[in-house]
């Protein structure tokens, strides 16, 4: 990709998250302006309230003084009977009307005036009511009302407008910010339809514009991919070549080694053999000529020779425990797989038997935990399981029982063999080191050539799966082996 095509996609990129940020801010002002308007909108929808309230006080006021009117002309208790529920009503709706205005300093100060007031007129309309029912008459003339009660009447009613004024002005106000929210929720949303609608559009055209790219990628790709298919086949076909020539060199080297090794253990044999006789000519000629032997004649016919033979031997021994491996090495490597499904919790236990008089000697405890079935090679994944748990056996330590554990499960295609020890460990460094042919790890106290564990990691390769070690010295080690869940059939040899 040039920087002409690499400017351009960052600056494609960069106004598409920008429409998108402008985005996000337009819809939080909508959720804003919404928010806003729903606010103004109660607060005018409490004014209303409030000014409802006091429209209600009023009327209970208009009825209060004609119940009193009613009473003092006719004498009728049924207009008494209004003014006492009336008059039990009011303080109740004198009452709500203080919780309506709780937020008003202005208007709580006005409803305190009003309930003494109320409670004022109330006493004197009683007071009327009481003197009606002695007969007493304290009005001049044809008038129902005295002084103090036209005073007091007057003062309700004033106060009464100067509420219902100061809520309606603030009626006007919150209206005309209501109508300012409504038109500026409205902008906002205009304005964010508008960039979702461009952010849109350009996301469309971005898109169809990467479709046709990843179509002519993708058809270079597949052209790509056929030529790497080619490549990968020819590669393989090197690889399984070199892999033959490589284990069939290793067997001609380990039959060519075989001749010469052969020869050496034939002449120690020949060495050792006479041995026995020189010892026989020595002693002879100690018990007849004694001055005639000397020191270093003993020396080499009893010690020297007796060593060099036993060095020779265990050397050629031991040769011929590595041209073996190697040999078998070489002959696992070409021997054609035969995948089919394993019990491996059969196998397991079928290994752990094959163990037993060693487990009971030594006092291991072995735990097998249910392992998945697995479509694999049996004879290698034995082998594999075979050797994981007797290292494990033979790297216990001493000062503690040994504990073995063998678990599994599926991973996705995959399945995941551990094998656990409470041993003495593996040092972190040697955690590859010891999947080398003929390297080994830790103290040489036990028998091995160093081929095990890498014979594991070949057959593990050969069935399409890994094997690793996680340990800390002193503390265990546990071998994981992953194999595919099912192994393919192999198509012809090796060789």
């Amino acid at each position: 990709m040039n920087t002409a095509q690499r400017q351009f996609n960052r600056a494609i990129f960069a106004a598409i998250a920008t429409g998108f940020f402008m985005l996000i801010i337009a819809a939080g002002a909508v959720v804003w302006a919404f928010q806003r308007t729903q606010d103004i909108g109660q607060r005018v929808t409490h004014s209303i309230e409030i000014e409802a309230a006091i429209a209600n006080l009023n009327r209970l006021d208009e009825r209060i003084e004609a119940a009193r009117r009613g009473f003092l002309l006719e004498g009728d208790k049924r207009f008494l009977r209004t003014f006492e529920v009336t008059a039990a009503e009011i303080p109740h709706k004198i009452n709500d009307m203080a919780k309506l205005t709780a937020d008003n300093p202005d208007q709580i100060r006005r409803v305190e005036q009003y309930r003494k007031l109320a409670k004022n007129y109330l006493d004197l309309v009683e007071k009327s009511i009481a003197n009606k029912r002695a007969g007493i008459t304290t009005v001049p003339g044809s008038s129902l009302l005295d002084k103090a009660d036209i005073a007091v009447s007057q003062q309700l009613r004033d106060l009464s407008d100067t509420m219902s004024s100061a809520e309606r002005d603030l009626l006007e106000k919150r209206t005309t910010r209501e109508h300012a929210g409504i038109l500026l929720s409205t902008s906002i949303g205009i304005v964010a339809a508008t960039i979702l609608l461009l952010v849109s559009f350009g996301t469309i055209w971005v898109v169809r514009r990467t479709l046709a790219a990843l179509s002519v990628a993708g058809e270079q790709l597949r052209l790509l991919n056929g030529d790497l298919e080619s490549a990968v086949a020819e590669r393989t076909a090197e690889l399984q070549r070199a892999n033959a020539e490589i284990q069939r060199f290793a067997y001609i080297v380990s039959h060519d080694l075989r001749s010469p090794l052969v020869n050496v253990m034939g002449f120690t044999s020949e060495l050792a053999a006479a041995i026995e006789p020189l010892s026989e000519l020595l002693e002879m000629a100690e018990e007849r000529i004694p001055d005639s032997v000397t020191d270093e004649a003993r020396y080499a016919v009893r010690e020297n020779l007796p060593e060099s033979v036993g060095f020779i031997r265990t050397s050629t021994e031991k040769m011929d425990r590595l041209i073996n491996a190697i040999l078998r090495l070489s002959r696992e490597g070409r021997r054609m797989l035969a995948p089919e499904a394993v019990d491996m919790n059969a196998l397991v236990t079928s290994i752990i038997d094959s163990l037993q008089h060693r487990v009971g000697e030594l006092g291991v405890t072995m735990k097998a935990e249910p392992l998945p079935t697995v479509i694999t090679d049996k004879l290698a994944i034995e082998q594999i399981l075979s050797n994981l748990i007797e290292n494990a056996i033979k790297y216990l330590k001493a000062d503690r029982p040994g504990t073995i554990i063998i678990r599994g499960q599926k991973e996705n295609s995959r399945v995941l063999i551990e094998v656990e020890d409470n041993g003495r460990g593996i040092d972190p460094k040697d955690h590859e080191r010891i999947f080398d042919l003929f390297r080994r790890s830790g103290t040489q106290d036990q028998p091995g050539e160093g081929i095990g564990l890498a014979h594991v990691r070949a057959l593990a390769h050969r069935l399409g799966g890994t094997i690793s070690c996680t340990s800390a010295l002193e503390n265990g080690a546990t071998f994981r082996l992953s194999l595919p869940k099912d192994l393919a059939p192999q198509q012809g040899s090796n060789t």
